[in-house]
């Protein structure tokens, strides 16, 4: 009895196979980025700081003291603390995957790297966004709530558009922070790269000041900085250095940095080995 060799046949899964995109992306970066506990230690102390020590604030001052001082002023002494743990964790949603290993898995399961840092982008963005503008704000309605009145004088819109220009700027430090990761990829180097950029320059820019010779430049640094810029977008008077840069240029020069730091990873992370 002659057999007959069948035909192979072609195999269809019954299962859906959709083409992997950029949502995929972020679900997966959303994921990883709620089941650590890195973002609650570090949001969470972001939120004590900033509701916690904004609150004493208002708590401590009284009405007359806003008519030199908008309502979200209080949330500023706290981010000034806060906006540490926003650099830390902008770090670590990267670095922390070199330092364990679990980058080569995330390549391995998603070949495409570009895909994957920008997912890591937006949703470290979006989170530490939402997270940093609703602790002001919660401030900032708290000092409405209890200090409003003739003696505080008059308020408008506009501090409250300086209020999410000001989270608007931690958040690009945070961004610029993941990217700094994704450069350096070592959490304690990534983390003294970003304390040196926030702290080091008011220090710098006074000891320029000393010298005739680099006395522009130092007022120049002491003007651009990110404390001053906070003050400025804050709506808390300025130390006295005058003339001093428009608000749209302080979120502007940070813009600057962070999308060279941002595009500098790109390159880095698409063409070197993990």
């Amino acid at each position: 009895m002659t057999g007959t060799t069948p035909t192979p046949g072609t195999y269809s899964s019954s299962l859906p196979t959709p083409r992997p995109h950029l949502g995929h992306a972020v679900a997966s970066e959303w994921t990883k980025m709620i089941s650590v506990r890195s973002t609650l230690w570090t949001l969470g102390s972001l939120v004590a700081l900033v509701v916690g020590i904004g609150t004493i604030a208002v708590v401590q001052t009284r009405t007359i003291d806003y008519t030199a001082m908008s309502f979200t002023g209080p949330a500023l002494f706290g981010l000034m603390i806060g906006q540490v743990a926003v650099i830390v964790l902008g770090v670590l949603t990267i670095s922390s995957e070199y330092g364990t290993g679990l980058i080569r898995t995330t390549f391995t399961a998603a070949p495409e790297r570009l895909r994957v840092l920008t997912a890591k982008y937006l949703v470290f963005g979006v989170l530490a966004f939402c997270t940093v503008l609703a602790s002001v704000a919660f401030v900032g309605f708290s000092a409405a709530l209890v200090h409003n009145g003739p003696q505080s004088g008059a308020h408008g819109w506009g501090e409250w558009v300086g209020a999410v220009a000001g989270s608007f700027y931690v958040t690009l430090l945070g961004v610029l922070s993941l990217a700094v990761g994704a450069l350096v990829r070592h959490s304690a180097g990534g983390i003294a790269v970003m304390l040196g950029v926030v702290t080091l320059p008011p220090v710098l820019g006074g000891i320029a000041t000393a010298w005739p010779a680099t006395e522009a430049l130092g007022t120049t640094v002491l003007r651009y900085n990110a404390p001053v810029a906070l003050f400025q977008l804050f709506g808390i008077q300025d130390s006295g250095i005058t003339p001093m840069p428009s608000d749209f240029s302080q979120v502007l020069l940070l813009t600057a940095v962070t999308a060279g730091a941002v595009a500098a990873s790109y390159v880095v992370v698409g063409r070197r080995d993990v």
